[in-house]
Order: structure tokens, then sequence, then C-alpha cells
């Protein structure tokens, strides 16, 4: 053997270092103790943030987390991730309303408590951020493709979650918040994108400059959780054959949604706790957001109709009690009417399909075409439906620039008509939605779910998948005073009004004018929760929480009245307490 000792190739790619070096110096891929302890900072002080400034992040550092994201580690280097980057207004709020309906469906599986202390909580941001970044995993290559993921084959959701953790922590380190937000049906999420088939989504992150400085993690602070020790959570060699580890204690099983950041910076400044209002606090945001630092005066709507479905004996009144409360309403003597005065309400009454003469100081609104008793026929053409939207649209439109629309009815037989339509909108069967009404008897409550039902299969055998568009279902199972008021939701929601509603037929309406516009659901508050049995459901798919709840069955807009009054308090209350200084 030769002793001379010859130089080492050096690649020029790769790793430069010898194996002579690695074994002298074990440690030296390690990075100067300054960096380390940098590192280890980010790491603990990364946090889930839920409340964001609204100003811009500059591309520039947006890249650059992105680009942290990419540089996750990925089984089989397969880097299936991919970001889609929300910025468009209209797309942030459908993925709010999203949220808002997950949010009251989980808070509905818990004890009456835990569900308030859940609704108490803010849990994530996605109207107030500037970025949505939605981290979807492209699943369409074969497991058996990607080396790694023939035995895992959920590898590659592995590596996405790690592109999360780079994302956050690169976020954490440039000053920005990130908010992971999982309050989504996954085939909902994927079809507001425009996912197609195997590519699947790992929830929304929400992304900006934090309005929040949290010392420790939110859910620990609020008494939800804690943070294990780590003995608690490392074994030696194998699982311990005695117990299984116990699971962190935790009393959150659903996240929820935040008001906007400028109303909400406001009400930080009050010498009071936090959401010191409950509910009223979260409501008084959405109104404030909406420019409304006080409620003008304002108007209830009361839209009434009769319906030839109450000739199967699904009521326990007469039709021509509709056209007696309406005529009593003009007089300013049905409760309504003086639930209004009280509230300090201008009144708005629609005839929208009463028999018998006019009623004088009514707006009447005459339909062209014969009228169905859903069980039979649809309830209205699609012609009469859209000319009954559009005179509700413009009403609306007037009077939402006056101040608060606040939304009632009269219709004998109209909470059968509310029963189907709810089944239709919510694609739930009769039980889960029909309920007594008004004076209904067990007698009548049978007679009730036997007509929706029938309406249903009827409804589902002429119009297929059409039924779900909201305008089909509409005129096929609900009414015109209905159709009125949606025209109303979206007229006063174009004027940046704020929207009160009262019972399951005003929801209703809100909820298709909702289904046709997502972007109303900013403008609405539920006034109250009423005793019908879809109310709770419809008031879900809303993202609303009721101000009262009092087993009001009035109808008339009487609670979206009360609800008025409690809901301009609020504000005064707001206007008038004391501000700390800071």
């Amino acid at each position: 053997m030769s002793a001379v000792m010859w130089q080492r190739p050096v690649p020029l790619v790769g790793d430069v270092s010898a194996a002579s070096q690695r074994a002298a110096d074990p440690q030296g891929w390690a990075f100067p103790p300054e960096q380390r302890e940098a590192l280890y900072a980010v790491m603990d002080a990364r946090r889930d943030v839920r409340r964001f400034r609204p100003d811009p992040v500059p591309a520039e550092v947006l890249e650059r987390v992105l680009t942290a994201a990419h540089r996750a580690p990925s089984v089989g280097h397969s880097q299936p991730w991919r970001f889609v980057v929300v910025r468009d207004a209209a797309a942030r709020e459908r993925a709010a309303l999203m949220a808002d309906r997950e949010r009251l469906r989980q808070a509905a599986k818990l004890a009456p408590d835990a569900a308030r202390r859940l609704l108490d909580l803010q849990l994530e941001g996605i109207r107030e951020a500037p970025y949505g970044v939605v981290v979807c995993c492209d699943r369409r290559t074969a497991a058996a493709g990607v080396l790694g993921r023939a035995t895992f084959p959920d590898a590659d959701l592995w590596s996405c979650a790690c592109a999360i953790q780079n994302l956050w922590l690169a976020a954490r380190a440039e000053g920005l918040g990130l908010g992971w937000v999982t309050l989504f049906d996954p085939a909902e999420l994927a079809e507001l994108l425009g996912l197609p088939d195997g590519v699947v989504t790992l929830g929304w992150l929400c992304l900006g400059w934090p309005d929040e400085r949290p010392p420790e993690p939110g859910l620990q602070r609020a008494g939800w959780s804690r943070r294990l020790p780590l003995s608690e959570v490392v074994v030696e060699d194998r699982w311990p054959a005695a117990e299984a580890p116990s699971a962190p204690v935790s009393h959150l099983r659903a996240p929820d949604q935040a008001a906007v950041v400028t109303a909400r910076d406001a009400a930080d400044r009050l010498l009071t706790p936090p959401s010191s209002l409950g509910v009223l606090d979260r409501t008084v945001d959405k109104v404030v957001a909406l420019g409304h630092r006080e409620l003008a005066p304002g108007t209830l709507v009361l839209a009434a109709a009769d319906h030839p479905v109450a000739g199967l004996g699904v009521s326990a009144y007469p039709t021509e009690v509709t056209r007696e409360i309406l005529a009593a309403a003009a007089a300013g003597e049905a409760m309504g009417a003086t639930a209004a005065r009280a509230a300090g309400l201008a009144l708005e009454l629609v005839d929208a399909g009463v028999s018998g003469p006019s009623v004088a100081g009514v707006t009447r609104l005459t339909c062209q075409d014969p009228r169905g008793d859903l069980a039979g026929a649809d309830a209205m053409s699609v012609r009469d439906t859209e000319y009954l939207m559009a005179a509700g649209r413009e009403l609306g439109g007037n009077l939402g620039v006056r101040g608060p629309v606040a939304l009632g009815e009269v219709g004998v037989a109209n909470t059968t008509v509310a029963a189907a339509l709810a089944a239709a909108l919510l694609e739930v069967e009769p039980h889960a939605v029909v309920g007594l009404g008004a004076g209904a008897d067990s007698a009548i409550l049978e007679r009730k779910r036997a007509v929706v039902d029938e309406a249903l299969r009827r409804a589902r055998r002429t119009h297929g998948g059409t039924l779900r568009d909201p305008m089909v279902a509409l005129a096929a199972l609900g009414g015109p005073e209905v159709a009125v008021l949606a025209g109303v939701v979206l007229g006063a929601a174009a004027a940046r009004s704020v929207v009160v509603l009262d019972g399951l037929v005003t929801s209703l309406a809100a909820l298709v004018a909702v289904e046709i516009e997502p972007a109303v659901a900013a403008c609405l508050v539920a006034g109250q929760r009423s005793r019908e049995r879809a109310h709770e459901l419809v008031l879900t798919q809303l993202g609303c929480e009721p101000l009262l709840d009092l087993r009001i069955r009035a109808g008339e807009g009487v609670g979206a009245c009360l609800a008025t009054t409690v809901l301009r308090q609020a504000l005064a209350i707001r206007a008038t307490t004391a501000r700390v200084n800071y």
C-alpha cells in the first residue's frame, strides 16, 4: 500500500463532509446556540390566533411563509400539498357562514352549560384575516406508487400536516398570526374551492397580522385543557401493558367564529370584561361592522297570505283569520302592530295573497297563476315567485336605507308550508321539521306530517335534483309571504341594513336569501328562537344565535320587535360605557 495520502474528492453538490469529520465531531451539524434558542423560542411562542388586524401582508412575506411550507418533509418526496390562497371577500364570507353553521351544530351536541361556554369562545377569524390559506392534499396518486405509502397510505396527509407546521412556525417568526380552522364539512369546503375528486382539504388557515398576543395557548388559558407533562406522553421501548394513557381533559367539541376587527376594537376599550354581554356583544359587533353605531327607527315588514294547504285540515284556525289579523294590523291594534309601535318601528303591511277585498293602508301584490296545496301541486308558479321576490327586494332596498328591517308574517297554515320548505332546503325528513303550530292538537299534527310527507314526495318526483335550487323549492313548497320576505332580506342586505328575524317563516325567508346570496348572512340577526320544531335547524343553517328564547308563538314579528329593542339598548350601552385608555 502506498504511503501517499491522496486528496479526498469533495463533491460539488450534496454532502461535502467526510466520515472522519463526522466521527470527530458528531455535533458539528448543529446550529449556533443563539439560532437554536431562537428556533425553540418560535416553537414555544406559536399560538392558534383567532383575532386579526385587517392590514395587508406584503407579498414577499406571504411568499416566504409559503416557501417554508413548501420545504416541509414529505413521504417519498411526494410533495402532495397544494395551497389555495383565498383573498376573495365573497368566498371568505361563504366559508365563514359554513363555520358558523358547524359551530352551532357542535354546540347543540353538548350539555347546556358546556354549550354556552363553547359559544362564548372565539375560535377562528375567517372574516377578519386578510388571507385564508386552505391546505389541500392531492391524493390522486395511488399509495403504492409513492415510496413509503404502500404500508402507510395516509402518509400523504401527514406530509401536508408537516407543511402546515412549517408555515405556522414561519408565520410566527415573521410576526404573523395563524389559526387552523376545521369547522367545516370537508365536502362543502371542497365544493366551495372547486376541488376535483381525489383532492381533500386539511382545513382553513387564517393568516394575517394578529390582533392578540396570547402568552399561552388560548384553550389552556380558558380552562378547557392543559398541556400534559412530557413524562405522560413518553414511553420507553413499548406501550405499557397495564394501562393506556389518559387523553387530555377538554370540554371543547366545536370551534367558533368571530366578529369583525373594527367593531371588536371598540368593544375591547370598554370598562368591562370582554364579551360581557354574551350573544348581544357578538350581535352588536355584527351591527357595528355593517356601519351602524346606533339604530335608526326602522320598520317592521309584516307580510300576509292565505294558503290552499289549509283546506287539508292542517290548521286549528279558518283561513279568514289571516285577513282579520291583517285588518287589525292596519288599524294598529294587532299584536305585531302594537309591538312595532312599542319598539319605535314603522309598520309596512304587505298583502301577498289574502282572500277578499283589499285592506286600506296595505300594499297588495297580485299574482297571475293558480296556486297549489303542496300535496297535489306546486304552491306557486316560478313566474309569480319571481314577481313576489322582486317586489320584496325593491321594498327591502327602500326601507333598508332608513334603518333596521324587522320581519313578521301572518298566514293560517303557514307552519305546514314552512315545514315542507325547510325539509327541502335542509334535505331532512318531515318528522324532523313538522311542529304543532298555533293551537294544533295531535290529530292535526298527524295530518300535517302526512301532508308534508306527500308534498315532498310529489315535489321530488316533479322537480328531481332541481329541488335543491332555492327558487325551485320556494315555488314548489313555499308561500307568497315567504317569497316577499326573501326579497325584502335581499334588498335590505344590499342596503347594508340590519335584518331582524322573527320565527320559523321569516328565518326560512332569510335562508332562501342566503342560499341565493351567502353574503346576506352578515346582515342577519336572529331575534328569537320559536317553539317550532324546524326553527333550531334553520337558525343553525343560517349560523345565527337567537337573542331571545321566550317560547313565543305570536308570529306577526313580535319577537323581532322585542329583539330590536334589546339590540338598540345594547348599542346604547356600548356607546355610553366608560372607555379605558391604552
